[in-house]
């Protein structure tokens, strides 16, 4: 699972783009306990939402030309450039090109060879979320791809991301590890698309996953707060108990209490 012990090629920052930034501080901050906190008024509207005082991802209000709501997942590089270079050497596209952050980083939003948007983040004041792997903060990701071998792949040739399959009932899971980590720090895992009903036809995506002390209670809160339930609250053996749900304008993400937390 995450943490903030962050190492190239592994998350570091997310973020949502929403149309409405009050009404999602209000969704995020009952679910979660999050406070939205401006970064400034040269920061275009982008602010931080902060958990008990600490960043656990960003957000903006953002309009119909900038796309559909949605959360941004960010993977750690040490040159932004470089990676971008990369990203279209792999038959990748740059969305937004790398740019300097008020000296807090550089980021650049990319695609990979499906079209699937996510950031990159080259920390230099800022090194990154704050919390990861708490209730109420990123612990986990997924992709979602029409061809997992050939996601695998790009993503290799970016990151040097290397996959590893688990055994769960009924298949097999393709986890992601950092270029030469630790099994502890796996990340996340690619599904494809036709694998997983619920995702089919929403097409390819990053999704978050957040911790959570009690999912049926999140759920429950979620749907009180305008949100949609994608997928109700299930077990996975050894995994944990998980949700997938859309905030009040439609920005996908999940919800697990890992098997590993206790109480």
């Amino acid at each position: 699972m995450l943490t903030t012990r962050f190492v190239t090629g592994a998350p570091n920052w997310l973020d949502v783009g929403t149309p409405d930034i009050e009404g999602a501080s209000s969704f995020y901050g009952g679910l979660f306990g999050w406070q939205f906190q401006s970064a400034g008024p040269d920061a275009g509207g982008y602010g931080f939402f902060q958990l008990a005082g600490k960043t656990a991802a960003g957000g903006m209000q953002t309009t119909k030309e900038q796309g559909p709501p949605s959360w941004t997942v960010y993977f750690q590089t040490p040159d932004a450039q470089a990676t971008a270079k990369a990203v279209e050497q792999a038959g990748g596209s740059v969305i937004v090109q790398p740019m300097d952050v008020m000296g807090q980083g550089h980021m650049a939003i990319l695609g990979d060879e499906a079209g699937v948007p996510f950031g990159i983040w080259q920390p230099a004041l800022t090194k990154g979320i704050d919390v990861a792997g708490d209730p109420g903060s990123l612990c986990w990701v997924e992709l979602y791809t029409p061809d997992e071998p050939a996601a695998a792949a790009f993503y290799n040739s970016v990151f040097g991301w290397e996959t590893s399959a688990a055994a769960f009932p009924g298949g097999t899971y393709t986890c992601i590890n950092p270029a030469g980590a630790e099994e502890s720090d796996m990340f996340g895992g690619v599904v494809p698309l036709a694998d997983d009903p619920t995702e089919a036809q929403s097409g390819a995506y990053w999704l978050p996953y957040f911790e959570v002390t009690d999912t049926d209670a999140a759920v429950s809160k979620a749907q009180e707060l305008g949100g949609t339930v994608r997928m109700p609250a299930t077990d996975l053996e050894g995994v944990g108990r998980m949700a997938k749900l859309a905030d009040p304008y439609g920005a996908r993400f999940a919800v697990i209490k890992s098997a590993t937390r206790e109480g």
